[in-house]
C-alpha cells in the first residue's frame, strides 16, 4: 500500500504526469507565467497578443500544470490568465503563490501577516475568477527558522479548510520548514531554488520523492560559473540541443518528484521548452552534468 501522500508517476507527453492528490495531476512540464509581465516582472508585457498566444499555446499543447502569482506584475500576469484561458479547461490546474507583495521601488517584501495572507487569497481568487484555488504555495522570505511558517502556513491551512484552496505548497524553504508545515497541513509541494550547478537542495528532492512530494525547482539556469556553463554548453552541443534544454532534461531525469515550471513570453520557446521532454540523455552526459557542481 502507497503511503498516504505517495505521488503516482505516468509516462505520456510533456514528460509525463505526476498524480499528488485525485484531484491534482500535474504534467511535469508546466508553465511558469511570471516572464508574461513586464521587465523585473512589473507592468504589462512588451507583446500582449503574443503573451495570450504563450498561454493558449501551452493549454492547447497539454499542459496541465500553470504557475503564477497576483504579485506578479502585480495583477497583470494573473489577468492574462484569465483573458486567455477563462473559463478554464477541466484538467487545468492553476498554482499561485502568495507571501510577497510589490512595490513602487518594484521590490519583493514580505507579506506574511495574516491579513496579507487572507487578502492575498482573496485577490488571486477575484483575478483568476475561480471559487477555489487548486494550489497555493506560501512563499517565505530568506529565513530558514523552523517556527517562523507556523503562523502564515496556518492561517493557508484555515482557508484550507474554509473552502478557498485546494492544495497547499512552500516555497524558499528549508528542509526543515517543509517537516513544520506537514505537522499543520498537508504539503504537496515545494517550490526552491534548485538546478543543475546549484545543488544544495539536493538531499530534500530525495526526501520529497520518497514522501510523495512535488520538488518544484525555480532558475533552471540560474548562479552558474564559467566552467559549470562551459560544461552544459558541451553537452548540449554533443546532443544537438540547446543549453537551457540540456539542463531542464537533467532535471527531469534527476528526480520523478520534479515538476518543471519554464517561463517564456514567446511560443517559440515554449515549444523548445516541451521538446525536453524527448530529449533522453545518454549515461556519459549525465555523469557530466551530475559533476557540473562540483567545477
Amino acid at each position: 500500500m502507497r503511503a498516504e501522500h505517495e505521488h503516482t508517476v505516468t509516462r505520456s507527453p510533456l514528460g509525463g504526469t505526476l498524480r499528488l492528490a485525485d484531484d491534482l495531476v500535474l504534467t511535469r512540464i508546466g508553465y511558469g507565467a511570471m516572464q508574461l509581465a513586464g521587465p523585473k516582472v512589473w507592468g504589462p508585457p512588451r507583446d500582449r497578443d503574443e503573451a495570450l498566444a504563450v498561454l493558449r499555446a501551452a493549454v492547447g499543447a497539454g499542459i496541465t500544470h500553470i504557475d503564477t502569482s497576483d504579485y506578479y506584475g502585480p495583477h497583470i500576469v494573473n489577468d492574462l490568465v484569465r483573458e486567455a484561458l477563462h473559463p478554464y479547461p477541466e484538467h487545468l490546474r492553476i498554482a499561485t503563490k502568495v507571501g510577497a507583495r510589490r512595490t513602487p521601488d518594484r521590490a519583493w517584501p514580505a507579506a506574511l501577516s495574516r491579513g496579507e495572507l487572507v487578502q492575498a487569497v482573496h485577490d488571486n481568487l477575484k483575478r483568476l475568477d475561480v471559487p477555489v484555488l487548486d494550489l497555493v504555495n506560501l512563499r517565505m522570505t530568506d529565513t530558514l527558522a523552523a517556527a517562523d511558517i507556523v503562523e502564515p502556513f496556518t492561517v493557508l491551512a484555515e482557508l484550507r479548510d474554509q473552502g478557498l484552496i485546494r492544495h497547499l505548497g512552500v516555497s524558499n524553504v528549508s528542509a526543515e520548514q517543509v517537516r513544520v508545515a506537514r505537522t499543520i497541513a498537508p504539503v504537496v509541494a515545494v517550490q526552491n531554488y534548485y538546478n543543475v550547478a546549484f545543488r544544495s537542495d539536493d538531499a530534500l528532492v530525495d526526501w520529497c520523492a520518497e514522501q510523495g512530494i512535488a520538488y518544484v525547482p525555480y532558475y533552471p539556469l540560474g548562479g552558474f560559473r564559467p566552467l559549470q556553463a562551459d560544461a552544459l554548453d558541451g553537452v548540449a552541443r554533443d546532443l544537438g540541443i540547446t543549453a537551457r534544454q540540456a539542463a531542464l532534461a537533467w532535471l527531469l531525469h534527476r528526480s520523478p518528484a520534479i515538476l518543471l515550471i519554464p517561463g517564456t513570453s514567446s511560443v517559440a520557446h515554449l515549444h523548445e521548452n516541451i521538446a525536453t521532454a524527448a530529449i533522453e540523455l545518454p549515461e556519459q552526459a549525465l555523469r557530466t552534468l551530475d559533476a557540473v557542481a562540483a567545477h
